[in-house]
Order: structure tokens, then C-alpha cells, then sequence
């Protein structure tokens, strides 16, 4: 039996495109991204450790090898973190309808009508409680558009959209 508690309409946000989905699968972010995506990804990975560099080359911190050894690994790690995330926002953008997504909505329509055709729940199967599934949606429903703070991604299966 589900209670108002276990859903909670989330707010309804105007946009200039069509909204697909206000918390999107980890996973259906992945399927969705555009090679732009992972170029801006990429880029924004290696961007990080090539100013690093150039930083060096114009002021010289004169450290032992071992030490620009690790210090190049740990700007490399940020980067390669930094990438991901920007590269994982760029597709959430689009799901929300914050950004073009023509392509994305016919990906979704696609998806959905196969689902549809083969008897599959619409947004996958989920182990938990209906009130889980609220909390869950609740938590994560435009989790990306503070990931400057803290990472926050969708790994449940819930029906509860917001679109």
C-alpha cells in the first residue's frame, strides 16, 4: 500500500526541450551519451595533467623525479575523475530536456516500445519496497547538478520518473 509519503511529485521544471527522464539509470546515461560527450570528457581528463606540465616547464619546482612522478599520478586521477563527471552531466543534461535531445528521444521511444513489445517493466525491475523506491528517486532526481560536491548517481530500478 503506498502512502503520499512513498511518492512525492518531484517539481516540475519548464525547459525548452522534452524531458525523457528526471532521474536517469547510471547506466542509461552511459547507453545515451554522444561521442561530444566523451570528447569533452577526454578533453577535460587530459587537460589537468597538461597544465600541470606546462606549469612546470615555465616555473620549475626543481622536485625530486619521484615526487613529479606522483604528484603527475594524482593530477591524472583528478582529471580522469573530473572527465567523467562532466562527460556523465553532459548526457544528464539531456535527459532532463536542459539540453538538445532529439537524438535521445527517439532512443527512449525506441527502448521503450521494445519494452513494451516484449512484456519487460518500462524502467527495469526492482528489488526494493515502494517506499525505498521513493527514497531512492527522492535522493538522486537532479543529483548531477551538484556534483561539484558530492557524486551522486541512480543505481535503482523505480518507477517513480518525474516526467
Amino acid at each position: 500500500m503506498q502512502t503520499t509519503m512513498d511518492v512525492v511529485p518531484p517539481k516540475t521544471v519548464h525547459t525548452d526541450f522534452p524531458v525523457i527522464d528526471t532521474d536517469p539509470h547510471f547506466f542509461r546515461v552511459l547507453r545515451y551519451a554522444r561521442p561530444s560527450d566523451y570528447a569533452v570528457g577526454v578533453g577535460t581528463a587530459a587537460a589537468g595533467p597538461i597544465l600541470f606540465l606546462a606549469m612546470e616547464k615555465a616555473h620549475p619546482s626543481f622536485l625530486p623525479r619521484a615526487a613529479m612522478t606522483q604528484s603527475l599520478r594524482l593530477v591524472a586521477a583528478i582529471g580522469v575523475t573530473a572527465g567523467f563527471l562532466r562527460y556523465y552531466k553532459r548526457s544528464s543534461l539531456r535527459f532532463w530536456g536542459w539540453a538538445e535531445n532529439e537524438r535521445e528521444v527517439e532512443m527512449d521511444m525506441k527502448e521503450m516500445v521494445q519494452k513494451v513489445k516484449n512484456k519487460e517493466p518500462l524502467y527495469g525491475v526492482s528489488m526494493l519496497d515502494a517506499h525505498m523506491q521513493g527514497v531512492a528517486a527522492r535522493n538522486s532526481r537532479y543529483s548531477q547538478t551538484f556534483f561539484h560536491v558530492l557524486p551522486w548517481f541512480n543505481f535503482v530500478h523505480h518507477n517513480q520518473r518525474g516526467l
